[in-house]
């Protein structure tokens, strides 16, 4: 079957002149000995299996239906491990610093006082939780689970895109990933060294049951999530069953003398540990929305208390807000007096007048976000955007444009992605998934996104973006 190359960005599988690169020899030598016939059965096969499991994810926006099986490519994305290394300190450093602006924030506040953070920036956030302050969860851990999003620039380097700090999704898919093409491709694995990514629930629950109110041995880890319309709930699910622990909703849920208790079959059962998958303003209908239905009345004053654990701790969305991104390297040289290791994309911040004009004069040629935006809802990609689509995007911009930041349009790197003719490029990101326990561990591998669409920009799930399995080879194939 034919192979084409990208005629722009890094091409992570083929150099310029077309030639396979060293890592995707044997991979490519793999499929090109295979029929056109085989392939498409296996492809079929494929299909079944994500059917048959229920592997799903909501695209909102669609009139055909919401809920449709997640799109998966069978060509592996190949990462060595040199360059792993790299990105794994990259992350430690980043995650590092975040936690420690989140504990520094809602304390002291050391990075306001000396202007490491403008204090309107974080005043002014809607995810600042004054409610809070003072409030330190068990070993001062606010960012149990982060997923931070790379791309490579055009000479293969990664580049931070953002970190989700919140909640974190996408990483069921890289463990469905792995298992679906080891079961329709398992020949793919046989020359290469691919380190492993199945332990990731375990190490899950061993960094969720680090986080537990002191005294509690066997501490009851819980998943909290808001029901089954939610977009992300097959993740919900999975992560549960793998755990071993409850999948709750709010209202299995209720407090009595600050203690959090479980509603079971055989009575009330205490919780330590929520794994919480909804949105700090959802959490307690006593504190935060009133209106509420997927929270636990008095549940954070259980937290504050100490009586219960959560991850992410609330208020850590403060630090997942698209304005922070372009201080990050100054809270790492404040915090950890290192410069920073993965370098990241300039960016410039609505709220700043000579940034805001200039955003304003370069729509065009600029990608525009709301700061507290997601899943790629509520953006402008100014090179691929229509005059009118721009004009119309310039009138939001303008009456806030302390909500927005925006960066230039970097190219993202492109791989082979198999569409029915034979294989062609299509552009790709990454997220490595990092877990906060008894140290800082990221899982080796990470949810690579893929653009579906021939020129495309959006790998976003939610709006109908792909996914690949990622093979970290161990150090010594690299």
């Amino acid at each position: 079957m034919d192979w084409q190359h990208a005629s722009q960005g890094f091409d992570e599988a083929f150099t310029s002149d077309g030639a396979a690169r060293a890592l995707y020899e044997e991979l490519i030598g793999t499929f090109n000995g295979m029929s056109e016939a085989e392939i498409v059965r296996r492809e079929k096969l494929q299909e079944m299996s994500l059917v048959n499991q229920g592997i799903t994810f909501t695209v909102y926006g669609k009139e055909e239906g919401v809920e449709r099986v997640f799109p998966f490519d069978f060509v592996p994305r190949i990462i060595s491990g040199r360059d792993w290394s790299m990105v794994e300190r990259g992350i430690v450093q980043r995650v590092t610093a975040i936690n420690m602006y989140l504990e520094d924030l809602y304390s002291e506040q050391h990075c306001l006082r000396e202007g490491i953070m403008p204090q309107e920036l974080v005043f002014g956030s809607e995810d600042f939780r004054r409610e809070l302050i003072g409030t330190r969860p068990r070993h001062g851990i606010y960012t149990h689970i982060v997923g931070t999003d790379l791309l490579r620039d055009d000479d293969g380097g990664f580049l931070v895109l953002e970190d989700n700090c919140r909640n974190p999704s996408g990483v069921s898919y890289v463990l469905e990933n792995r298992n679906l093409l080891f079961r329709v491709f398992p020949e793919l694995f046989n020359r290469y060294a691919v380190r492993q990514v199945e332990r990731y629930p375990q190490m899950l629950l061993e960094a969720l049951r680090h986080s537990a109110p002191r005294g509690r041995e066997t501490p009851v880890v819980a998943v909290l999530t808001p029901g089954i319309y939610n977009s992300a709930y097959f993740e919900h699910s999975f992560l549960a069953r793998e755990m071993g622990v409850p999948l709750v909703e709010g209202r299995d849920l209720i407090v009595e003398d600050d203690q959090v208790f479980m509603r079971t079959t055989r009575g009330k059962q205490r919780v330590d540990v929520i794994y919480r998958r909804i949105d700090d303003i959802y959490l307690d209908p006593v504190v935060f929305d009133m209106n509420s239905m997927l929270g636990v009345p008095g549940l954070m004053h259980a937290y504050r208390c100490g009586n219960v654990a959560i991850a992410n701790a609330p208020g850590s969305g403060v630090a997942d807000n698209k304005s922070i991104y372009p201080y990050v390297p100054d809270l790492i040289r404040f915090y950890l007096d290192e410069e920073i290791i993965l370098p990241q994309v300039h960016t410039w911040i609505g709220r700043r007048e000579d940034d805001r004009r200039y955003i304003s004069e370069h729509l065009s040629e600029l990608v525009v976000k709301l700061c507290g935006g997601a899943g790629g809802y509520g953006m402008l990609v100014g090179p691929a955007a229509s005059k009118k689509e721009i004009e119309e995007f310039r009138v939001q911009f303008e009456s806030k444009p302390e909500d927005y930041i925006a960066q230039p349009l970097v190219e993202f790197s492109h791989h082979p992605t198999y569409t029915g003719d034979g294989f062609a490029p299509r552009r790709v990101d990454l997220r490595p998934f990092v877990l906060y326990g008894d140290g800082i561990k990221v899982l080796p591998g990470g949810l690579t996104r893929v653009a579906m669409e021939e020129g495309s920009y959006v790998v976003n799930s939610s709006q109908g973006g792909g996914s690949k399995d990622t093979w970290i080879l161990a150090e010594q194939d690299s």
